[in-house]
């Protein structure tokens, strides 16, 4: 496995699930952390599970606003003097049927956070990973590879940041940044119970059923591997890998076992 100690990272969406879980595996593996989220209070609790010589800052931000992340790049240069790899981690999502959305703004919302965030990001630390030949790590979903009913949303900002990421790996195929990007199945987190309703609302609760399918930590540690190794792809399930064929081979299948998996609730 290739070597992230001492390397500068700066990881999106700290506060909860895959990012917390992460934030501690990298933290173990010698990593320089930059965390942020939008939760002062959640990062603060972070820094207290993470080695006490490990030298983890954190800073709260809001991705959705460039400003922001421009201040965000400029913290973690100002702190630590490079930046390495940027793991764009942060996301929300919906559940809802389209058809019974009261809330377009929804939409909004959830492209701003999952693609519009990475893409802000992304142009305020470029130069710096350019001076690097750092590492771009796009967390997307198995729902950026093929549709998921009641998540219509969600999917199309994950398609997009799909997109995005494919199209500058090309892009910078010559100046030695690597891109990798990051598939998981359902994981078990926050990120379920703060999904919009159809009125735009949280849930409150999961419709997961969170015994049947992985732990962030599980995740985590999966995602390790493919970050230190600069890997192009992981997709973390063996459905999702599966998927990707189907969709191209049997797309009237891969419709329906999304819609199965969607009903079971994993």
């Amino acid at each position: 496995m290739g070597d992230i100690k001492g390397k500068v990272i700066l990881l999106t969406g700290a506060s909860e699930g895959i990012g917390r879980a992460l934030a501690k595996v990298l933290a173990r593996e010698g990593a320089r952390l930059l965390l942020t989220a939008r939760n002062q209070d959640r990062l603060q609790s972070l820094l207290l599970e993470l080695p006490k010589d490990c030298g983890a800052k954190i800073h709260a931000a809001d991705l959705s606003l460039p400003l922001e992340c421009e201040e965000l790049v400029d913290v973690c240069l100002t702190r630590f003097g490079a930046l390495d790899i940027v793991i764009h981690n942060a996301g929300m999502t919906m559940w809802t049927r389209f058809d019974e959305l009261q809330d377009l703004s929804v939409l909004e919302r959830v492209m701003r956070v999952n693609y519009f965030g990475p893409v802000y990001l992304t142009k305020a630390a470029l130069p710096h990973l350019k001076a690097s030949r750092g590492q771009l790590v796009a967390v997307a979903s198995v729902a950026g590879l093929t549709g998921v009913p009641t998540r219509s949303g969600y999917a199309a900002s994950k398609h997009a940041l799909m997109g995005f990421f494919d199209s500058l790996r090309i892009e910078l195929m010559d100046e030695g940044v690597a891109v990798t990007q990051i598939c998981p199945d359902f994981v078990v987190s926050q990120i379920h119970k703060r999904a919009l309703d159809a009125q735009g609302q949280p849930l409150g609760e999961t419709p997961m059923q969170e015994s049947r399918i992985i732990s962030a930590e599980a995740c985590a540690e999966m995602m390790l591997p493919a970050i230190a190794n600069r890997q192009r792809l992981l997709i973390t399930s063996w459905r999702g890998r599966l998927g990707r064929w189907l969709k191209l081979l049997a797309p009237g299948l891969i419709d329906r076992l999304a819609l199965k998996a969607i009903s079971r609730g994993h």
